[in-house]
């Protein structure tokens, strides 16, 4: 048998096969080193005398193996133990794969009359995918000014590579981005990184036609910045009030975070940290004046410092213990001046602003404001000066205000007394008298120019009587300005039930009465005239009708 098969494979290996492409499938055949591969074939009960395959790995052709119709199977010493030909289909069953068992498989399918059919396939023997792992040309970078190289190296064969960001894919563009592969590494170019471009983490995934491995995440840290550097107050404001809680924050970018310094005026202060508070700067003795204030930003790994816009402001105490006071302790209407200050006891005032009773003072004949407004000269004082006096001091971080009642003593003015002027017998009579007078009159009564016991405002009288029918006089006492005024009333008391039977008199009867009335009058009008001629006197008396009015005022200047 074996005589007959050496001719025949010299044969085919001369002459070549009779190609045919419905036996074996297109390929190539992929497998892993150590592993079995089973070269199927597309016949099923072939009609055969042999079924031949062969090895060319790029030399000589080797036979692996020959089945025979009689069921015999020759095997090369080459794949003793190693291989196997299906006498069902003429598939080729290969164990213990070695690397260097990929090459081209072929078949040939010998009839009993001669002819030949042959086909051909391609087997890859690939190694295990494996130790895959980032590398770095550099520890760390710097935005913009650093070149990085990613190395992804694998064990495998025919390996193909990708990169990812997170789970974003990382697409080569050629000019910053660049991907050089081979067959067992991938080199990832960027030109200036971006902080973006490795923001992370970073993978690297190989990938042959049998197995897939992706990398360990890989970071790698870009330092960048400072930038966007600003400050921040509290309350921006140009004035800030002495000793409250304002403050200053500053904030930049960086990586990593940078190291922040405070300036006045471009000069460095001992102040460090991203907050410089209102206590820092008045301890140092700033704040007097509009000072400028900025923060610088100055990142240890770029090298790069940047610092912020200015902000300016100056520290201003906070106005307190307003208060008013006044030159002359007591006053009287039409006799005193009075001088109102206006004064505080910390704090710079900006402005003063003088009010009364909630309304703006303002100048008059009478009333003068000092040019700085400290102070208001009110010459001479009148009763409507009383009242509430404000002053509002202000400044640009607060205002603080302070009040003042002033009292101007005047009075009493005349008298007004209020109470019937006719009465019955056994009629309850009040008499009541007003004066207007600050501070409040005393008062005395007088009937008949007899000095009474009533020394209220009000004169009582529970039954009356015709005795009681006379002159009442009110006097009121101001003890301050010592001025004394007075006013009286004439009261008649007729007998019970005539004042009933007035009231039911004829119109005839009523005129006749009011004649008889007037004449008296004159009569006692032409009467007093003479008597004032002839006696002098202090006071004034003036009978009318029913009602005799006494006006007097002593004044004790």
């Amino acid at each position: 048998m074996d005589l007959l098969l050496a001719p025949l494979l010299l044969l085919l290996s001369l002459h070549g096969f009779c190609a045919a492409n419905g036996i074996l499938p297109a390929g190539p055949v992929d497998a892993i080193v150590g592993n079995n591969v089973t070269i199927k074939t597309l016949v099923v009960n072939p009609v055969f005398t042999f079924i031949i395959w062969n090895y060319n790995g790029g030399s000589d052709p080797i036979n692996i193996a020959t089945r025979t119709k009689a069921g015999g199977l020759k095997v090369n010493a080459l794949y003793t133990g190693r291989v196997n030909v299906d006498p069902v289909n003429g598939s080729l069953q290969l164990a213990a794969l070695k690397p260097a068992d990929s090459g081209d498989y072929s078949i040939s399918i010998v009839s009993d009359d001669g002819t030949t059919e042959t086909a051909e396939i391609k087997v890859r023997v690939l190694e295990p995918l494996s130790n895959i792992a980032i590398k770095s040309n550099v520890p760390t970078a710097i935005e913009r000014n650093t070149t990085v190289e990613l190395t992804c190296s694998a064990k495998g064969s025919y390996l193909k590579f990708t990169w990812t960001n997170g789970t974003v894919p990382i697409s080569a563009d050629g000019k910053r981005l660049m991907q050089k592969d081979t067959d067992s590494s991938s080199v990832l170019t960027i030109t200036d990184v971006f902080r973006s471009d490795l923001v992370g983490p970073i993978y690297c995934t190989a990938v042959h036609p049998l197995e897939t491995a992706k990398s360990a995440p890989f970071n790698l840290t870009v330092y960048y910045g400072p930038e966007a550097v600003t400050i921040t107050a509290t309350k921006p404001d140009k004035y800030i009030r002495a000793k409250s809680d304002f403050n200053l924050t500053c904030s930049a970018g960086s990586n990593p975070p940078a190291v922040l310094a405070w300036y006045r005026n471009n000069d460095l202060m001992k102040a460090s940290g991203p907050v410089l508070t209102l206590k820092v700067i008045e301890e140092l003795g700033f704040g007097k004046q509009m000072d400028n204030y900025t923060c610088r930003a100055q990142n240890t790994e770029t090298k790069s410092a940047v610092a912020s816009s200015v902000v300016s402001f100056a520290v201003m105490e906070a106005i307190s213990g307003a208060k008013i006071t006044s030159s002359t302790a007591t006053l009287i209407a039409g006799n005193s001046t009075a001088n109102l200050s206006c004064q505080a006891t910390a704090g710079t005032v900006a402005t003063t602003t003088w009010l009364k009773d909630g309304a703006q003072l303002a100048n008059s004949t009478r009333v003068v404001i000092s040019t700085d407004k400290r102070s208001v000269l009110i010459r001479p004082v009148q009763k409507e000066d009383n009242g509430k006096y404000t002053c509002e001091l202000t400044n640009p971080v607060n205002t603080d205000t302070a009040a003042f009642d002033l009292v101007v003593n005047y009075g009493p003015e005349q008298p007004t007394i209020e109470g019937n002027n006719k009465v019955e017998e056994k009629d309850l009579v009040t008499l009541t008298c007003k004066a207007a007078s600050i501070p409040p009159p005393t008062f005395t009564w007088k009937f008949n120019d007899t000095l009474t016991d009533t020394t209220t405002h009000e004169y009582t009288i529970s039954n009356a009587e015709y005795k009681d029918t006379g002159l009442y006089t009110c006097e009121a006492h101001n003890a301050v300005t010592g001025m004394t005024s007075s006013n009286s009333h004439l009261l008649t008391v007729k007998a019970e039930g005539e004042l009933d039977e007035l009231s039911g008199l004829s119109e005839g009867a009523i005129a006749g009465i009011v004649v008889g009335v007037i004449a008296a009058l004159a009569v006692a009008i032409g009467l007093f005239f003479y008597c004032r001629q002839k006696v002098p006197t202090n006071g004034a008396k003036v009978s009318t009708g029913s009602t005799l009015l006494e006006n007097r005022v002593d004044s004790p200047y």
